[in-house]
């Protein structure tokens, strides 16, 4: 599992990456957190520089490799930064070991549609047999920057170009532990939990950005299960929140770890 370790200070700040994404995406958080805590990011099975065969690609894999990287590390128990994907990453990790864990923030997370797992799964299956992975992953990509850019382009073409081969098989994976796994993960989180949202899906999967005191059945679901959950609104901004709006999210992360201590 390939992964950065920098700097010093408590509490340390592990950061999660999302769907065929990399800790690349972390860079200015890691910029910023690493003179004074402790950052640790992460690149997933099949992601980044991390190998992983398709079939080890899955939300239980990777918090599961998430949790033991921290027992083998024997950090301090730290705070866990998703993004995306991530999100549910981080969420099974606590579920896993949360005796490490001092706090959770999730930004910009989502739940698929489904209640039963199966269904879920196949349903998933389905559309990207109908719509076939390349197109559906390009579509997925676009719609999460709702302003044209370089940086926005790069991303969308890393993420066919190296999704293609996991892809496939780990999106319905991923609706499978929403509709399963995702309120049971959501409940067990007893350390403090930061949400920062920047976007929300409709029913059909359509992104758009949330407006401040908006919400959405995504933050419904995390104020239901979390007690005290923390939850930020960042505006006019696309679904990579802290690569768009890194001095916003920054701030809010640097807060909510001070209350961590």
């Amino acid at each position: 599992m390939h992964y950065l370790r920098l700097g010093s200070g408590a509490p340390p700040l592990f950061f999660v990456h999302g769907f065929a994404c990399s800790h690349q995406d972390w860079r200015l958080q890691l910029a910023h957190f690493s003179k004074r805590h402790e950052v640790i990011a992460c690149d997933l099975r099949g992601h980044g520089a991390t190998p992983g065969r398709p079939q080890e690609c899955s939300i239980e894999h990777y918090g599961g490799d998430v949790a033991a990287l921290l027992v083998n590390l024997d950090a301090p128990r730290a705070i866990l930064v998703g993004h995306s994907m991530g999100c549910r990453v981080v969420l099974e990790a606590n579920r896993l070991a949360p005796e490490r864990v001092a706090g959770v923030v999730l930004v910009d997370g989502s739940r698929n549609a489904g209640a039963d797992p199966a269904e879920a799964e196949s349903a998933a299956r389905a559309l990207l047999d109908r719509a076939g992975y390349a197109a559906f992953a390009e579509a997925l990509f676009r719609q999460m920057f709702f302003t044209p850019s370089a940086q926005a382009d790069a991303i969308v073409a890393r993420a066919l170009k190296d999704s293609a081969e996991f892809g496939p098989h780990l999106w319905p994976r991923i609706s499978r532990w929403d509709a399963g796994e995702m309120d049971a993960a959501l409940a067990a989180v007893k350390a403090p939990l930061l949400a920062i949202q920047s976007t929300k899906r409709s029913a059909d999967a359509k992104r758009t950005p949330m407006r401040p005191g908006e919400t959405s059945p995504w933050l419904d679901d995390v104020r239901s299960k979390v007690a005290n959950a923390r939850i930020e609104i960042i505006p006019d901004t696309g679904h990579f929140t802290m690569l768009e709006q890194p001095e916003k999210v920054n701030a809010l992360i640097s807060d909510f770890a001070r209350a961590c201590r």
